[in-house]
């Protein structure tokens, strides 16, 4: 009976429940991986405990050779913390080899690294801060989905996250009134605009099974928000508080979210 069943909701699954039933049954797999970049700090180290609490294994990297061993220490051989500079693209090259070797290929990859400049009108901002931002922020995401695409396309299924932001579909958001300076990341906001761009045409050449979204998880009280704002950071959640919002949403992504920017982030 139970094949039968089986067989019916093979046939007429699809047509009978939508695409949801079916997206639904990719996360009926067990010691799900999970890859993120920028877990040394902020949102990158919030989301890699509350992934693990959620019962996921996490493959992470990050630039702090402390850090990334205090991360390895502490999660243990189920999981994997490496140093890597994901604006190196043989350093990522390698990384990915390594993913796949000693962890496998996964389900989730978050782009989350990201480097945000001091606040400055633009024509005052030093050539090489410009070029670090946009080096870190776009081409390292790229670099990421040079070398992890190809393995998640061997089981055609996975979902693709570019952390974005507000400033990433418009360059006038404020994140409190009177902020001083709020208008002054022009380096950071056209990263962002970039890495939206390069989402929904990612999305468009995705086969079926695999999508890709942008996500503006929030401003929270993170080194990165303290750099742009100073004390202003102080009144956001913390990296925790916005992990336990941030990782629901993102298992609860399915295809017709793909090329969308989706938004936690109340300043929108």
């Amino acid at each position: 009976m139970f094949r039968i069943l089986a067989m019916l909701f093979a046939l007429f699954g699809a047509n009978c429940f939508g695409n949801t039933v079916e997206w639904e049954s990719n996360f009926m797999i067990e010691k799900k991986l999970v890859v993120i970049t920028g877990v040394t700090k902020g949102i990158g180290l919030a989301l890699v405990g509350e992934f693990i609490r959620s019962g996921w294994r996490v493959a992470g990297c990050g630039r702090s050779v402390k850090t990334v061993q205090e991360l390895q220490n502490k999660y243990g051989p189920e999981h994997l913390f490496s140093v890597v500079d994901i604006k190196d693209d043989l350093s990522v090259s390698n990384w990915s080899k390594e993913v796949a070797s000693k962890m496998g290929i996964p389900f989730i990859l978050i782009n989350n690294a990201g480097l945000i400049n001091h606040p400055k009108v633009l024509w005052e901002i030093p050539s090489d801060e410009f070029a670090d931002i946009m080096d870190t922020n776009v081409l390292g995401t790229v670099n990421m989905l040079r070398h992890f695409i190809p393995l998640m396309l061997q089981k055609r299924e996975g979902i693709i996250v570019n952390i974005s932001s507000g400033w990433g579909v418009n360059g006038k958001i404020t994140f409190s009134p009177g902020c001083e300076g709020w208008g002054s990341f022009s380096p950071y906001c056209a990263s962002k605009f970039a890495i939206e761009g390069l989402t929904q045409s990612l999305s468009q050449e995705l086969p079926q099974g695999l999508i890709a979204v942008t996500l503006a998880p929030g401003a929270s009280n993170t080194d990165m928000l303290h750099k742009a704002l100073s004390e202003e950071a102080g009144q956001y959640p913390t990296a925790e508080e916005r992990a336990k919002i941030i990782v629901p949403h993102i298992l609860n992504i399915n295809p017709s979210d793909s090329g969308k920017h989706l938004s936690l982030d109340s300043a929108e």
